[in-house]
């Protein structure tokens, strides 16, 4: 182990920074569920008009 692993121990999170923690967490994970399901959406759409296109 180096000395500088050793003397930079960080103190534990408080029970508000772990809150605000994992509610930044929360946050990030739901943008990017709305980010696939928009995605999903748009390739939905463009199947069911490629699909249109070749029946016609």
């Amino acid at each position: 182990m180096r000395i500088a692993e050793i003397t930079n121990t960080s103190k534990p999170a408080t029970p508000q920074q772990q809150r605000m923690t994992t509610l930044q967490q929360q946050a990030k994970r739901s943008q990017q569920a709305v980010k696939q399901e928009r995605l999903r959406q748009q390739q939905q759409k463009l199947n069911q008009q490629r699909a249109a296109l070749n029946k016609s």
